[in-house]
């Protein structure tokens, strides 16, 4: 009969996610295995990359993962190694400490962990409790305490990751960086407080992820999958109105000061997808939430209801041209001269502007180790100068991400980028705030003057 892990289904999942999609394969475990020494070294050394788990009364888990192979019996492996905490039950409370350390496997039925000389961590194999160094505690967000008790010690060979433990680092501090970019983001308010909400407007090919990025910001924020937007694969666009998503955020229930303006997809023929007239009045906040796209015919003021002097609010502080990484170069030239006609009316309106590329497959190899900025070997793609040249858009304005289309359950990268991404958002909407006329930035509902509306004509 085969041995039975103690961590349940999704726990054993979060930890495959944390090692980048890695399998684990349980090696041995202390109570079935006597907490023998030389069962433990037969059963773990020469398996590869491993991870020794503990479980500890406080439904903790407090695990060591080594990219090297275990140690055998009676030796000492220098190794790197990311220490991690996971609170059971509670996927989001992930903490990581990397060290370079150094292994020992002793005649005492000892395993040790060293860092300059220091012992970190005492594993007495015969025993039920650990000697951990209150700083690891602290680092991995645990109270100090002299001798945690455990429950349970398993070690598990690691399959299917990258050798490399850079790229290990950086798929286990992605949830931390997760945290980060929620709570900056939670805490983000317009610049200067000219408006309550910033609007994104999406506009992009049919196909492109516009929907899907929508669902994939509000599953961010939930902490949860969400598909509030209707998304497909049908060749002509599942979107046919003009929808306007708020964001709520899941941890206090309130709604975020973001919005997310849906468009219909953009096709080659003119008789079909979103009319291209019909973008300066949606950037001047002329078009309602809910009004129904007609290719044949563009939207008329004197044919709808309408604010006569739309606030600044009502109206698109930045447009995301979102194009599907995969079909960037085979775009067709009367879609890159649609999507030039637009970004014309965008800078004519003075909207702030990015590039949003989706279905990114490598999520960690699109930002650097700090999380911070692209990598050059992203910026330099192909796909992404042709865009730069094509949409004029600096590259710190071009961005990436994998939305969420047939997964289970939330990944801290994809989460990360789809974050990132929203932020820069938010801060071109910022920069053109910044740039607005003294009459608009001068009132805080930034109403258009009588001009506006009268040089409102029909297209």
């Amino acid at each position: 009969m085969g041995v039975t892990s103690r961590l349940t289904w999704i726990e054993e999942k979060i930890l495959e996610k944390l090692l980048g999609d890695a399998s684990l394969t349980l090696l041995y475990q202390s109570s079935v295995h006597n907490n023998c020494l030389l069962e433990m070294t037969k059963k773990c050394s020469l398996q590869g990359s491993t991870l020794t788990v503990f479980h500890l009364e406080e439904d903790v888990v407090l695990g060591v993962f080594m990219l090297e192979d275990f140690p055998s019996s009676d030796s000492e492996k220098l190794c790197n190694c990311a220490w991690f905490s996971l609170k059971k039950n509670n996927s989001s409370g992930i903490s990581a400490l990397f060290l370079n350390t150094q292994v020992a496997v002793d005649s005492k039925d000892q395993m040790i962990f060293l860092n300059s000389g220091s012992s970190l961590f005492v594993t007495p194999l015969r025993g039920c409790s650990l000697v951990v160094d209150d700083t690891i505690m602290k680092e991995l967000e645990l109270i100090p305490k002299h001798k945690p008790q455990t429950v349970e010690c398993e070690i598990f060979r690691v399959d299917g990751i990258k050798k490399n433990f850079s790229f290990i680092k950086k798929v286990m501090t992605a949830e931390q960086h997760r945290g980060k970019l929620l709570s900056a983001l939670r805490d983000y308010r317009p610049y200067e407080d000219l408006t309550s909400e910033v609007r994104i407007l999406l506009v992009g090919p049919v196909g492109s992820g516009k929907s899907s990025f929508v669902n994939s910001v509000k599953s961010a924020f939930q902490g949860r999958l969400t598909r509030q937007a209707i998304v497909g694969s049908e060749e002509s666009s599942i979107t046919k109105q003009y929808r306007v998503y708020s964001i709520k955020d899941g941890k206090s229930g309130e709604t975020l000061p973001f919005m997310l303006c849906d468009s219909m997809g953009l096709e080659e023929r003119e008789d079909v997808g979103l009319c291209v007239d019909d973008i300066p009045h949606i950037l001047k906040g002329f078009v309602p939430d809910r009004y129904q796209f007609n290719p044949c015919a563009p939207f008329k003021l004197k044919h709808h209801t309408y604010a006569a002097t739309p606030p600044l609010k009502d109206r698109i502080h930045c447009v995301a041209f979102v194009l599907d990484i995969n079909s960037v170069n085979t775009l067709s030239d009367k879609m890159v001269a649609k999507l030039k006609k637009i970004r014309k009316d965008v800078v004519d309106c003075g909207v702030g502007h990015v590039a949003l590329l989706t279905n990114v497959k490598d999520c960690d190899e699109v930002l650097d180790d700090n999380f911070v900025n692209m990598t050059e070997s992203v910026t330099s793609l192909n796909e992404v100068q042709n865009v730069r040249h094509m949409l004029n858009v600096p590259i710190g304005n071009i961005l990436m991400v994998s939305n969420y289309a047939s997964e289970l359950r939330l990944e801290p990268m994809k989460d990360v980028l789809i974050l990132a991404a929203l932020r820069q958002m938010l801060r071109a909407a910022d920069d053109a705030f910044a740039d607005l006329p003294l009459q608009h930035s001068a009132s805080a509902d930034g109403s258009f003057n009588e001009s506006d509306i009268e040089n409102e004509g029909e297209p």
